[in-house]
């Protein structure tokens, strides 16, 4: 009864004029009091904790509501006396959206967002599946994502896929909505205009190259966080519930069941730890700008500590890279135990095994570049490549499989154009091979 009477007060302050006599006026009216002295002092300090009317959070404020003493002293006394408070009016309080920062589309309620997203309200509630509904079901036709295993060094990598309405629907949320938000300047990964590339240049010519990795970093990210990061848009807790459930997913057992070999006993047990509860899905459209968008405080926290030991700091990804001068040099170790600290107060897990410290006498390597001196593809992967290109001049296309089953006129394409990236005169002579070739 107390969460039924506390919905029906914080309806009726939501519905009132935001100051304590009128929202002390508006409760009596609800629960059909004449007097209630309570309800004063109940109304001050709700608008001393909210200078500004919580529209857009009607269950945070009733949280508030059913927790307070006052409320909790007001119904003890009332059941003492055979009177306990009963809900008399009940009011209903459009949902409204809060202060955003940036300039993502209104959507006040779900009826907004199905709008938005061109579907019905039935369609977006089975979409969003905030019950879970389809991690419990049999089989998987009923599912919105395939699964797949990776297998890579330590721990493999799951990568879910959704399936093509709901990836649709993402993809509309990744452009109208997630677009609007701009990325801190030290992240290079899912940002348009940067790159591994842009972010590898930051490095170039540094003493030393520190770079960190942070495991299963779509998956650290839970519902939980993501939610909050709708919220931070502006958008009202019903919609940030509907979003969450649209671009995050449970893991279903039986793709926890088919996990393949590799890394140890700890990493295999958090990774289906992370995977069992709601995360964001390495494959869904969304998941790399809301990872973006959960990671800004980490961001933030690791700009400021490179500026305080006058390094550069970039990250892409899971990937964390810092270079600096001798002083960062000297300080190596010191500052991955910091950067470890932070991302552990983030929410992230640091992989001591990827953790990396390259003097100038090494090859520094960031995200598949070498940095020593300028952006340079790694020498053997060149070198392959290069071969690779000469042996489909001289014998044709048909003597080279394309890994993985890919078109190989495309995979050979990406691969020049990533040299070419990097280094314009080493990929031209590249160019001039794949262009040789009679395909």
């Amino acid at each position: 009864m107390s969460a039924a009477v506390a919905a029906a007060l914080a309806a009726a302050f939501l519905d009132a004029p935001w100051e304590a006599p009128q929202l002390a006026a508006a409760g009596r009216w609800a629960l059909g009091l004449r007097r209630a002295a309570w309800l004063d002092r109940l109304a001050a300090d709700v608008v001393a904790q909210h200078p500004r009317p919580p529209c857009d959070a009607p269950r945070a404020l009733t949280a508030l509501l059913v927790a307070h003493p006052e409320l909790a002293s007001a119904q003890a006394v009332a059941r003492r006396r055979g009177r306990p408070l009963r809900v008399r009016h009940l009011v209903a309080v459009p949902a409204a959206m809060g202060r955003a920062r940036w300039p993502v589309p209104p959507l006040g309620g779900a009826a907004d967002l199905a709008a938005l997203l061109e579907v019905s309200p039935g369609e977006l509630d089975w979409f969003a599946d905030v019950r879970g509904w389809q991690r419990r079901a049999e089989g998987t036709a009923l599912h919105h994502y395939r699964a797949s295993w990776v297998a890579k060094r330590g721990a493999p990598r799951l990568l879910e896929a959704p399936k093509p309405r709901l990836r649709a629907l993402q993809r509309r949320l990744l452009r109208e909505v997630l677009g609007a938000v701009p990325a801190p300047p030290v992240v290079h990964g899912f940002v348009p205009g940067r790159s591994a590339v842009t972010g590898a240049r930051e490095h170039c010519g540094a003493a030393v190259v520190v770079r960190v990795d942070l495991t299963a970093f779509f998956a650290s990210v839970d519902a939980a966080r993501t939610y909050r990061a709708f919220r931070s848009l502006g958008y009202p807790e019903a919609v940030a519930h509907l979003l969450t459930g649209l671009t995050t997913h449970a893991t279903p057992a039986r793709d926890l069941r088919g996990m393949p070999p590799g890394g140890d006993a700890d990493e295999r047990f958090a990774l289906r730890h992370r995977l069992a509860a709601a995360h964001l899905p390495q494959g869904a459209p969304t998941s790399p700008a809301l990872a973006n968008l959960c990671a800004r405080s980490l961001d933030r926290r690791l700009a400021g500590l490179a500026a305080a030991l006058g390094a550069r700091v970039t990250r892409y990804a899971d990937d964390v890279t810092f270079s600096g001068g001798e002083e960062l040099a000297a300080g190596a170790q010191r500052l991955v135990r910091c950067v470890t600290r932070v991302a552990a107060d983030e929410g992230f897990t640091v992989n001591p095994a990827k953790t990396t410290v390259r003097g100038r006498g090494e090859r520094q390597l960031v995200t598949g570049v070498v940095v020593n001196e300028r952006p340079n593809p790694v020498r053997s992967e060149f070198d392959r490549l290069k071969a690779v290109l000469h042996r489909c001049a001289v014998h044709g296309p048909a003597s080279v499989e394309a890994p993985g089953g890919v078109d190989l006129r495309s995979h050979l394409a990406g691969r020049v154009g990533w040299v070419e990236a990097l280094s314009p005169s080493r990929g031209r002579r590249l160019r001039e091979s794949f262009d040789a070739i009679a395909w």
